[in-house]
């Protein structure tokens, strides 16, 4: 073997080892990688942006106008009672519209009474009081809600009493009969849509959770 092919086959060997010492420290890359980012590093455990805490509260100004009077009432609510949510009081007035309303028809107060404040349940009762004189009945069936709005709010600091007032449109089929159990008015195959004003009064904060209807209205 001559001496320029010795010579030719160290110095390929020598590449070869280059070459994987450079693979070695340096690593391979496969595909597109982004270059490294320049510049200091964040410091650990600190965000890489600023939390901003506040804001609108949605729960209240999907509701109420923001800056509104009623909107500063809810607000006023819900620091008395963190727990308090406007959506869900909502709901909860949905439900009592219908069994108030319904017992009312009904003639029969019992099963809501604790759910009425004494002027409303007096109103209501003399009202069942004098169908019964006159003999009449009323044959009702509750369709269902069509509509919850709420209208008005107030918190008075101090007492810690909220007011909340809301407008409901229900539907129902109504008949009042007589005492020969004829339809003096109203249609049992007639849908009939009905627009009330309600308020609810509460002490925010108190162990009681029940909402009381304090006023009616139109």
């Amino acid at each position: 073997m001559s001496s320029s092919l010795i010579q030719l086959l160290v110095l390929a060997g020598i590449a070869v080892f280059l070459i994987l010492r450079l693979r070695s420290v340096l690593g391979t890359r496969d595909g597109f990688e982004k270059p490294p980012v320049t510049g200091p590093s964040p410091s650990r455990g600190r965000p890489e942006f600023d939390v901003i805490e506040g804001g609108p509260d949605h729960d209240i100004i999907d509701h109420v106008d923001d800056g509104s009077n009623s909107a500063k009432s809810l607000a006023a609510m819900k620091m008395a009672e963190p727990g308090f949510m406007v959506g869900t009081f909502l709901e909860g007035s949905r439900g009592a519209y219908e069994m108030i309303l319904m017992a009312f028809e009904n003639g029969d107060l019992s099963d809501v009474r604790n759910f009425l404040s004494d002027d409303v349940a007096e109103t209501l009762q003399s009202v069942i009081d004098q169908r019964e004189e006159q003999g009449l009945t009323v044959e009702a069936n509750f369709v269902g809600v069509r509509e919850v709005s709420l209208k008005e709010a107030d918190f008075d600091r101090s007492t810690s009493e909220g007011e909340v007032t809301v407008r409901f449109v229900g539907e129902l089929t109504s008949v009042v009969k007589n005492a020969d159990g004829e339809v003096v008015e109203g249609n049992a195959n007639e849908i009939k849509r009905q627009r009330d004003v309600w308020t609810f009064a509460r002490v925010m904060g108190s162990d009681d959770p029940n909402w009381q209807l304090v006023a009616t209205g139109e």
